[in-house]
């Protein structure tokens, strides 16, 4: 097993983001896969333009619904040859993607929603999951499938369907730049009629000396049984949540518990209490103040006061032909407000568009109109809004010959230019405000007369690496990643752009450009408000464990840490029963940032801890090996 130790200079800054601002989750649910909103990229520029001018700074996307993905799932295509929705409006192409980089750029954190959960589909005996795993199927006492308002159920107690909602899960963090995963009212969940299929029968009579479920499934301990199980399954949502990063967010959208918990066994109450949430958002859909006062203040009472601080209120804002009045709504945020919640979110986003955007408006101008924080991010700001420069502006360097195209770019028009005979490029400079990881984007203006050879180069603090693309190809529009560059703070050449393989006859193109934060490659760079620069620590006597990158890993990761003083410093990794697997630092170290790669090519998959340890200190984090 080999150990590489090196010194590196990135240091993690502090940066201003304004005065004091609120901490108040705004957030909405981008659901109805029949819909407008999702169907085209340009749909989705559009809604998270919208999205964050009226103050929006969270949206909760659905990515998996009658029993398919919207994303082109790898765990999907294997299992049941279907990577995607069929028939829909989400076939060849990644909604996903383009949801993130745009209300990423908006500064408007994502968190991936899976509406369906532990249903399969919707009045289909099951669809095709259940067609191919039959075994899988929840069952009521007399054997039936378990058909819950019009749902059909797996069985969420039954290691099948828990490992493939867990792997949905997880290939959704770890293929996308994401702000973490949400479930609800079906994850986890099961309808209070089922548990008698035979996983969930073998799993209880394990437990009870051979017995059998009670006949009645409104007997109390079989229904503590049941939901005590879909605790410990919310607990492995959270440890995978967790092992690619404590920023990455775990929320959960249930039915109230006074309901949730007899109809559906949701136990929420307990949820908050084993601080298995980083935010809960129960569905407090009601058609009047009555109603929304006796939902609001009894989920308070048996959920709500446990958890304050990640806490919100789940409003419904439209459901077929109803939207909500404004009148109403106002009076639903501020009860809520005067109960101590922290913010709202929204079912769904065509509540706030519809009628000329009435309700979007009113939230903005009596509600949003300063910008706020989200509340599980301890006052920090996650998600900073990216930084444009369009190629007109004063910072872009032209040399050679290029003129205006009236073609509609990311801001007005393009410039383009045909010359071969003599050099010309362009370069973008920015203010880069912090030392870290950036991703950089192009703005796409496909047409048939562009060069199939764009020469792109890319330049971070040490190194430059070169992209060819070809600006013909009509089917990538928009923002397109050429890469990922490491950049200390100060005013930094990120791109250049080039003739030199331009052909004859063809043009070269270029207009905006994009420097994105990675928060995967600089999860510790923190973004504060109200502060002046200063490093990431309050007490610069403490020494700093980072988490490894990547996580989940194969077989290599990279440990960094910071010593704030000469140190004798120890660095091992050990596995889930506590057994040293390697040691991979064992020294005297002056202050400084150092880097270590860990290579376990040697051990099995699994989850294992890294420890630094300095004099009497010690700091441990958890990694993921996945094989």
């Amino acid at each position: 097993m080999k150990t590489i130790v090196t010194i590196i200079t990135l240091l993690c800054f502090v940066v201003t983001a304004g005065a004091q601002q609120k901490n108040e989750l705004r957030a909405a649910w981008l659901t109805n896969v029949d819909s407008n909103v999702l169907s085209s990229d340009a749909n989705i520029t559009e809604a998270m333009d919208y999205l964050a001018s009226m103050g929006i700074n969270v949206i909760f996307p659905v990515v998996y619904n009658k029993g398919y993905t919207l994303y082109p799932s790898s765990v999907m295509s294997g299992l049941f040859n279907a990577p995607v929705l069929p028939g829909s409006p989400f076939v060849n192409r990644d909604f996903l993607d383009r949801v993130v980089i745009e209300a990423h750029r908006n500064g408007i954190e994502v968190i991936p929603w899976f509406e369906f959960g532990f249903s399969t589909s919707y009045s289909l005996n099951g669809g095709h999951i259940l067609a191919k795993f039959p075994s899988w199927a929840l069952k009521d006492v007399a054997g039936n499938l378990v058909v819950h308002n019009g749902f059909d159920w797996m069985s969420p107690l039954n290691p099948g369907p828990q490992e493939f909602m867990l792997s949905l899960m997880t290939e959704v963090m770890d293929k996308y730049d994401v702000d973490g995963i949400q479930g609800d009212d079906r994850l986890p969940a099961m309808p209070a009629a089922g548990g008698y299929d035979s996983a969930t029968v073998a799993l209880y009579s394990s437990e009870h000396l051979g017995g059998t479920p009670p006949n009645d499934y409104n007997n109390t301990a079989w229904k503590q049984w049941r939901a005590g199980k879909l605790t410990v399954y919310l607990s492995r949502m959270r440890d995978s949540v967790k092992a690619r990063g404590s920023h990455m967010i775990l929320s959960v959208s249930p039915a109230p518990y006074y309901w949730g918990y007899n109809q559906l066994l949701q136990d929420s109450k307990t949820w908050v209490q084993l601080g298995l949430l980083d935010n809960i958002v129960p569905q407090l859909y009601q058609y009047n103040m009555a109603d929304f006062n006796y939902a609001i203040n009894t989920t308070w009472t048996d959920v709500g006061q446990f958890a304050p601080k990640v806490f919100t209120a789940g409003i419904l804002a439209k459901v077929g032909s109803y939207v909500v009045d404004t009148t109403f709504l106002g009076q639903m945020v501020n009860a809520g407000r005067t109960k101590g919640v922290n913010g709202e979110c929204f079912f769904f986003y065509e509540g706030l568009r519809a009628n000329s955007n009435r309700v979007g408006n009113y939230l903005k101008n009596k509600f949003y109109q300063e910008p706020a924080l989200v509340p599980y991010r301890n006052g920090k700001v996650w998600r900073p809004k990216a930084s444009i420069v369009n190629e007109i502006d004063a910072s872009v360097q032209k040399t050679g010959t290029w003129s205006e195209y009236l073609m509609k770019g990311f801001t007005g028009s393009v410039i383009r230019t045909s010359d071969t005979a003599a050099p010309a490029e362009v370069r973008y400079q920015f203010p880069v405000q912090y030392t870290a990881y950036y991703d950089v984007y192009t703005f796409r203006t496909p047409n048939t007369p562009w060069t199939q050879k764009a020469r792109y180069t890319l330049y971070g603090d040490s190194d430059s690496s070169v992209v060819l693309v070809d600006q013909s190809d009509l089917t990538k529009k928009g923002w397109y990643k050429l890469g990922t560059v490491m950049l200390s703070a100060g005013t930094k050449t990120v791109l250049r752009l080039d003739n030199s393989l331009l052909e004859s006859g063809k043009f070269l193109v270029t207009d905006a450009v994009m420097l994105m934060l990675n928060r995967k490659l600089s999860p510790d760079v923190v973004v504060s408000v109200g502060k002046l620069p200063e490093t990431a620590d309050a007490d610069p006597r403490e020494f700093s464990l980072f988490h490894n990158y990547p996580n989940p890993f194969n077989p290599e990761t990279t440990i960094r840490y910071r010593l704030a003083q000469q140190e004798r410093v120890t660095l091992t990794v050990h596995d889930i029963l506590g057994k040293e697997i390697a040691s991979l630092v064992s020294a005297v170290q002056p202050a400084g940032e150092y880097s270590v790669r860990f290579d376990a090519a040697q051990v099995s998959s699994g989850t294992y801890f890294y420890t630094l340890r300095t004099g009497a200190s010690s700091v441990t984090r958890r990694m993921l090996l996945i094989k």
